[in-house]
Order: C-alpha cells, then sequence, then structure tokens
C-alpha cells in the first residue's frame, strides 16, 4: 500500500508521541479533526494504527501483547493493595475461621503485642486444626501458623507482577504489604490473587489506561 505524504507525517507523529488523540495530530499537522479523518480511517484498517477509545492511537511497530506488557510492568504494589485483616498470636482457631468467613478473605495476618508480623493463616492451616479432635476455642492461632522467616511479603513500591509470580510459585492466596519498624515488619496491605486478577482485567479493560 502506497501512502501519502500526509498519512507518512501521520504514522511518524503516532510512533514519537502515541498514544495521541486524534486532535492532538490535526492540531500539529494544521488540520481539522474531520479532514483528518479519513486518513486515521484508513491508516487504523491498513493495521499502520491501533486506535483505543478515550486513550488514543498506538503505531502497531508494537504488538498488543507488548503495549500490554508495558501497562503491567508499571503497576506498584501501592496501588492497589487493599487493608489487611490482622488477628493476634493469642487468638483462639475458632475465632481465626470466624473472622476469615466474616470478612471474606482468604488469608490471615498473625501479629504480637507491637503489630509486628510473626505468622501468617491459610485457609489450610485453619482446616487441618479443625480436622483434629481438640478444642478450636482453647487452641491460640500461634500454634498452628505459618512462622517467620518462611513467611512471602511484598513491599508498597515492589511490582505488581513480581508479587504474581511470587504467589504463582508458593501456590499461596495472598502477602502482606509490610514496612520496617524498630520491632520487625508491620503490616500496612494486602495483596491478593483477586487484587491482581482485578488489575488485569482494568487493564485489559481500557479502564486504567
Amino acid at each position: 500500500m502506497e501512502l501519502s505524504n500526509r498519512q507518512e507525517q501521520i504514522i511518524e507523529i503516532v510512533k514519537e508521541n502515541g498514544p495521541i488523540t486524534g486532535e492532538k495530530i490535526a492540531d500539529r499537522l494544521s488540520l481539522t479533526r474531520a479532514t483528518l479523518r479519513p486518513d486515521l480511517a484508513i491508516l487504523t484498517m491498513a493495521g499502520f494504527l491501533e486506535a483505543r477509545p478515550r486513550v488514543g492511537y498506538f503505531y502497531t511497530g508494537k504488538t498488543g501483547t507488548e503495549l500490554l506488557t508495558e501497562q503491567i510492568k508499571k503497576f506498584k504494589v501501592h496501588e492497589y493493595q487493599h487493608v489487611p485483616i490482622v488477628v493476634k498470636e493469642n487468638v483462639s482457631v475458632y475465632d481465626a475461621i470466624s473472622t476469615m468467613f466474616l470478612e471474606d478473605v482468604g488469608t490471615l495476618f498473625v501479629v504480637d503485642d507491637t503489630a509486628t508480623l510473626t505468622g501468617v493463616l491459610s485457609r489450610k492451616d485453619l482446616l487441618r486444626a479443625s480436622i483434629g479432635q481438640q478444642d478450636l476455642n482453647t487452641v491460640p492461632v500461634h500454634i498452628i501458623m505459618t512462622r517467620m522467616p518462611n513467611i512471602t511479603v511484598c513491599r508498597k513500591d515492589d511490582l505488581l507482577l513480581e508479587v504474581a509470580k511470587k504467589l504463582m510459585n508458593k501456590q499461596i492466596d495472598g502477602v502482606p504489604v509490610v514496612k520496617d519498624t524498630e520491632h520487625g515488619l508491620e503490616v500496612i496491605g494486602r495483596i491478593t490473587k483477586t487484587t491482581i486478577t482485578k488489575a488485569f482485567v482494568e487493564l485489559i479493560s481500557d479502564e486504567h489506561l
């Protein structure tokens, strides 16, 4: 396909400035949006450009997958973290199970009297404890929890993609977002598989862009 000089100019503008709206392209060429519309339609249908609603035009020298990957790699934990659900070390297994169901979460974070992270409770941990013959009202969670240093954590400036890899590799449902204190690690948030799924769905739906 042979391009006109104006169409080649449009491609160069999009290459250097994409994503860019049709209005801004028209301004750079000192043309009206209506005049430019046929050229943009031709370039888009021919595959030279990609148009996204509310975002603008991209040069398709990069594939859609590459564009998505670039966006994903910019996501930080602090943009998506939720309020952590914590319990104290001396709370009973029964109360922990109740908290998990009431809060509708798959992971509880255990802290000591200084609010320092000491353990993690998963659904599996609580299920194993409930199978035995022991009275769940008398068993404290620190008996069954996963302890430091065997806890996977993340920090607010970590990439969401890296946390997703941790969840997959460790086969866990969620991790605490922590910060360093004089006593140890303080829990300031949580990232779960659901959190990451929502973030990626937003991206694919163009809601985050």
